[in-house]
C-alpha cells in the first residue's frame, strides 16, 4: 500500500515532463537548415503581351429584308425555292396582272394616237394652216398619254416581285394560287457573304477598342474553327443602365458557315506591348493579396508581394514586387516556406556538409 503511493506522484511527475517536452518540440521554428527543395524556376524577362477584350455577340446578316407584296394580288408563279441563293434583280414571285397587261396596250395605242396627232399638226403649223394653240395642245395630250403608259407599267411592275439584293432566300411562305396583300411575307432575304457581329462591352473598357482592331470569333456550331475579322464601329451611346456600349465587328463569310442569330464567342485583340508576365502556378493567393517565391543568389528563397494585371492563356502580367532579372519559383510552391532552400530540377543538390 506504501509502495503504491510512492509510485503515483512519481507517474504523474514523470507524464508532465513529457507533455512539457512536446510542447516546447511544437514551438520552435521551422528552420530551413534541411535539404534543398526540388523546384522549376523562371528568369523574368521583358516579354510581349497582347491584351485582348472578350464579349458574346449575336450574329446579323450584311443586309436582311423581308420580301412582301406591294399590292392586293394572287400569286400566279413563284420562282424559287426554299434555302435559294439568288442575285439582284432576278425574279422571285409573279402575281396576276391582266387588268394591268389589257391597261397597258390600251394606253400603247392612246400614246401612238397621240403621237401620229402631234406629228400631222407640226407639218400643218409648218405651213401655217393652224394656229400655234392647236399643236400646243396636241403635245400635251401626247405627254398625258406617255404619262398613263408609264402609269400602267409601274402598276405592273409591281406584280413582279424581285431581289433586292444578292444573297440566300428562307423558307418559302406562299404558293401558286395564294392571296397575298401589302406586308405579307412571302420570304427572307438575307446577305451573308459578311457577318455583322454585335457585341457589348463595358464602358471601363471603352478606351481599349478602336475601329481596325483584328477581331477572332469561336462558335459552338464549329468547334476548333477560328473567325477571323475586324472592329468596324463602336456605338455613339453607353447604355445608362448597363454602363455598356455596342461594339459592331465584321467577319468575312465565303462559304456562309455563319448564320444570322447564332451565338459567337469574340476575341478583340490589342497591340502587343512589352510586359513581364509569369505563368499563373507561380502566384499564389492570400485573401486579397498576390505573392511568389523569389529565389536568392545563395538559392535561399523569399516571399514577394506583387500587384498583377491581366492574365491570358495561363499567364498572369506582374505590375510590381518583381523585377526584370528576377528568379522565381513556378512549380513546387506547395512546398515551400520562406528562408528554404531551393535547387532546380535536374540540377545535382549540394553536398551536405
Amino acid at each position: 500500500m506504501t509502495t503504491t503511493r510512492h509510485l503515483f506522484p512519481l507517474a504523474t511527475l514523470c507524464a508532465a515532463a513529457l507533455l512539457a517536452a512536446c510542447g516546447g518540440a511544437k514551438q520552435q521554428p521551422m528552420q530551413g537548415g534541411g535539404p534543398p527543395v526540388t523546384v522549376r524556376t523562371v528568369v523574368l524577362a521583358p516579354g510581349e503581351w497582347q491584351d485582348s477584350v472578350q464579349a458574346l455577340g449575336t450574329a446579323k446578316a450584311n443586309e436582311s429584308v423581308t420580301v412582301t407584296a406591294k399590292v392586293s394580288e394572287s400569286v400566279q408563279k413563284v420562282n424559287f425555292d426554299s434555302g435559294d441563293y439568288v442575285e439582284a434583280g432576278q425574279v422571285l414571285v409573279d402575281l396576276t396582272g391582266q387588268v394591268q397587261l389589257a391597261g397597258l396596250e390600251e394606253a400603247r395605242a392612246a400614246f401612238k394616237e397621240a403621237e401620229q396627232q402631234l406629228k400631222r399638226g407640226e407639218e400643218l403649223a409648218a405651213k401655217n394652216l393652224i394656229p400655234g394653240s392647236q399643236l400646243d395642245t396636241q403635245r400635251a395630250t401626247r405627254d398625258a398619254a406617255r404619262a398613263r403608259m408609264d402609269q400602267v407599267r409601274a402598276q405592273l411592275s409591281d406584280r413582279v416581285i424581285t431581289a433586292p439584293f444578292d444573297g440566300v432566300l428562307g423558307l418559302r411562305q406562299v404558293s401558286p394560287g395564294s392571296l397575298v396583300t401589302p406586308g405579307t411575307a412571302i420570304a427572307t432575304l438575307d446577305d451573308v457573304s459578311i457577318i455583322k457581329l454585335d457585341f457589348s462591352v463595358p464602358e471601363t473598357l471603352m478606351a481599349a477598342l478602336a475601329s481596325g482592331q483584328a477581331v477572332t470569333a469561336l462558335s459552338a456550331a464549329y468547334p476548333g474553327e477560328t473567325f477571323e475579322g475586324v472592329l468596324r464601329t463602336i456605338d455613339s451611346r453607353v447604355d445608362p443602365v448597363t454602363r455598356s456600349v455596342m461594339v459592331r465587328a465584321e467577319l468575312p463569310n465565303p462559304e456562309r458557315k455563319l448564320r444570322p442569330g447564332m451565338l459567337l464567342t469574340v476575341d478583340v485583340r490589342r497591340a502587343p506591348r512589352a510586359a513581364l508576365a509569369l505563368p499563373e502556378l507561380a502566384l499564389l493567393q492570400v485573401g486579397r493579396n498576390s505573392f511568389v517565391y523569389r529565389v536568392g543568389a545563395d538559392g535561399v528563397i523569399a516571399q514577394a508581394p506583387v500587384k498583377t494585371g491581366a492574365r491570358e492563356r495561363g499567364r498572369v502580367e506582374i505590375l510590381d514586387g518583381v523585377a526584370a532579372g528576377d528568379r522565381v519559383v513556378v512549380e513546387g510552391t506547395g512546398k515551400l516556406r520562406p528562408g528554404a532552400k531551393v535547387v532546380e530540377a535536374g540540377a545535382t543538390p549540394p553536398a551536405a556538409k
